[in-house]
């Protein structure tokens, strides 16, 4: 228990560490959810394919790692589509990984996971269970006992629910092992590449001159703005020459597609709110009176906050409660009120108010027999020892238990719907008193329980809420679900769609550049239907209704367009040139304009209609300037400036935002002595990043393919 508690504690930090072990060499998207019924591939790399249902297994393998770093028995869909999208890049990954490898040579042995383990400082090993109290380092003893522990695992002896546990920590190491193995792998390759990418002493001391060598200067610029778009033409020819000189930037990889849609979200009229008001108004009247059993009581009132009959933090309430907990007395009701943050009508009572330990540490020995009789009669007979002065740990030990005391601090359960069998747990460690010994019944089992230690004292609170959500009734649906398809029969084409919006009431989105693996239209859940039509639709096509969301959406998507895997099309990137070419033309007007002016000092230029001035201090080689005069950075600036002549105005240059000219007044130099190792390793470290973008192209060299949106 201690250890997976320990495991639970902290899962936050390890699911991003090995998030960064697995997926640190390669971007991919995300999918969908899979029908078991599919026996198609979900996707190819390399030219091998991973079926529908290897997938899915991998990705129930890492759900259950999840799960238990969590410590939470499901995952919602945001979270479950984060599991699908790690483990595709991870397969991904690691097939492309070994592939290379395999052709270089590359392995990772067995003699080198143990060096790993014995040496205990792997990120992922950082986080495990498996640490050293003093320490807090890996400790592999710990680890090899849990491994002996578990071979040797008697579950005739031990209760189901530690067989369950240990069987699930055996899995979460396994995961451990194998994702050791992947990252050593891929760690031993992006080494060998970036070795290959060494620096050189001329190169060190150019970097070392680019940083430490500093200009100060004297600016004035001409701003684009000042020359209107209106006076530029564009020709057609002009696109489609520097669409031929840049074709390359627009080659697009997988399929887009481009498409217009309807998204109705429906909300309470103001009947349903009145309907719920009203509730909630005679609720709080019999809240005031209620004296007792406030669990049915919330319950049957229809509130999301359900009542839990421990003292609790102020954290654990919603905060709207928590903001006006302060002005109500014990056994008063505060509300009802309406809190816009969360679309709800409210009232709570302030039932009860104590200084509570926030944690405490216990032990336990868990006792169960063939029957709830022999049961009870076991646990009263250990009990009894115990009492009698025999020892805790030994007798735990005597049923496969360690003993162990344990925290249990208040972040552990509140926020939890505790109720049953947990409440009953809590609520006898919590109010034990230290050094006690209790027999606690908990159906299937008994608890023998010592609490040992107790400590952070805190004020907390027992409140009963009453949450309603302002939801629309069944009516409400009905009428807006009819209204939204009789305009969806009424405009069944894309142009139809498009003209009749607006004046039908219904706002028109849209979405260019959308690819296989979302998850979502727009930021609507539960549109996977609607995904999967769109990619199989043709454009100018209108699809049905769609309903979504959390029942509270309906959708209706017309394609616009289709781009296939290639070259984006000219008419899809025009704007783009259209801008660079203006730009180009306003640039050449201004130079002409300065020439036409004869000027060649910086108050001639200052002069020139438009012109703004500027004083640049610092400016370096190494980083681009940002000119607060044309609001822009301009890496002209430092290249410029690391060859001028002092007080030499310059030619005027084409920057970013406008054309300047530049009179570089002043050099300083930084009090840094030359270290050529250490600008050599810094150079060998940039490398290493640079190295890391191989995996792009791997990842086209591999010919990776998504199928999975057919069946996921």
């Amino acid at each position: 228990m201690a250890t997976l508690q320990n495991i639970r504690s902290k899962g936050p930090l390890l699911i991003v560490v090995i998030g960064l072990a697995l997926f640190a060499f390669i971007a991919g998207d995300a999918w969908k959810v899979l029908q078991p019924h599919q026996s198609h591939d979900a996707g190819e790399v390399n030219g091998d394919a991973i079926s529908a249902q290897e997938y899915q297994s991998l990705v129930e393998e890492y759900t259950e790692v999840v799960k238990l770093m969590r410590g939470t028995t499901a995952l919602n869909d945001d979270e479950t589509n984060q599991v699908r999208d790690e483990v595709w890049r991870s397969y991904v990954n690691n097939k492309l990984i070994e592939k290379e490898a395999k052709a270089l040579g590359i392995k990772v042995t067995t003699a080198e996971i143990q060096d790993i383990l014995k040496a205990g400082v792997h990120p992922l090993l950082q986080q495990t269970p498996f640490r050293n109290p003093q320490t807090g380092r890996f400790d592999k003893d710990m680890l090899n006992k849990f491994l002996v522990e578990y071979s040797k695992m008697d579950q005739a002896q031990m209760p189901a629910q530690y067989i369950e546990q240990y069987q699930s920590m055996f899995k979460y190491w396994s995961f451990i092992e194998k994702t050791l193995r992947e990252s050593r792998l891929a760690e031993k390759y992006q080494a060998l590449v970036s070795k290959a990418l060494l620096s050189n002493p001329v190169e060190a001391q150019n970097a070392f001159d680019a940083r430490v060598n500093q200009y100060d200067l004297l600016m004035a610029a001409v701003p684009y703005s000042t020359v209107s778009d209106s006076t530029i033409t564009v020709k057609d020819s002009e696109l489609k020459d520097l669409y031929n000189k840049k074709k390359e930037q627009f080659k697009q990889y997988v399929e887009s597609r481009d498409i217009k849609y309807i998204d109705v979200q429906v909300t309470a009229s103001a009947e349903d709110r009145a309907a719920i008001q009203k509730e909630v108004v005679e609720s709080t009247e019999h809240l005031a009176t209620t004296t007792n059993d406030y669990t049915s009581f919330v319950r049957s009132a229809g509130s999301e906050t359900l009542y839990t009959d421990l003292f609790l933090n102020k954290t654990a309430f919603p905060a709207d409660v928590v903001a006006r907990l302060d002005s109500v007395t014990i056994g008063a009701v505060y509300g009802p009120y309406y809190n816009v943050a969360d679309n709800t009508i409210n009232s709570f009572k302030l039932v009860a108010k104590a200084a509570a330990p926030d944690s405490v540490e216990f032990r336990q020995i868990q006792i169960v027999a063939e029957d709830a009789v022999k049961t009870k009669a076991l646990a009263d007979s250990v009990y009894t020892a115990i009492k009698g002065g025999a020892s805790f740990a030994d007798i735990a030990k005597k049923y496969g238990q360690t003993g162990e005391t344990t925290w249990l601090t208040a972040a552990q359960y509140e926020g939890g719907q505790l109720a049953g069998e947990n409440l009953k747990f809590i609520s006898a460690i919590n109010d034990a008193p230290v050094n006690e010994l209790s027999n606690i019944d908990l159906g299937q089992a008994n608890l023998i329980l010592q609490v040992t230690a107790k400590k952070a004292v805190k004020e907390k609170y027992k409140v009963a809420v009453i949450k309603r959500e302002v939801e629309f009734s069944k009516e409400t649906y009905n009428r807006a679900y009819n209204d939204f398809s009789q305009f969806v029969a009424a405009n069944p084409t894309l142009d139809k769609m498009v003209a009749n919006a607006e004046e039908a009431g219904y706002k028109l989105l849209e979405r260019q550049g959308m690819y296989s693996s979302e998850h979502k239209i727009g930021d609507v859940r539960g549109t996977k239907e609607a995904l999967r039509w769109i990619f199989s639709a043709k454009a100018g096509e209108v699809s049905s209704l769609y309903e979504c969301g959390d029942s509270d959406h309906m959708i209706v998507v017309g394609l616009v367009a289709v781009t296939p895997e290639g070259y984006r099309p000219l008419n899809a990137v025009q704007d783009q040139l259209r801008a660079e070419i203006i730009k180009d033309k306003k640039a050449e007007k201004i130079m002409a304009d300065m020439k036409a002016a004869n000027a060649s000092t910086l108050d001639q230029y200052n002069a020139l209609t438009g012109a703004v001035s500027d004083s640049l201090k610092m400016v370096t080689f190494a980083a681009p300037a940002y000119v607060a005069g044309l609001r822009s950075s301009e890496p002209l600036v430092g290249a410029y400036a690391s060859v001028a002549e002092v007080n030499k105005v310059s030619a005027p240059i084409k920057g970013n935002a406008g054309v300047f000219v530049l009179q570089m007044y002043a050099k300083n130099k930084l009090a840094e002595e030359f270290n050529a190792k250490e600008e050599e390793a810094t150079l060998v470290n940039m490398h290493a990043r640079f190295a890391s973008r191989i995996m792009n192209d791997l990842y086209l060299k591999g010919k990776v393919k998504d199928t999975r949106y057919l069946f996921f």
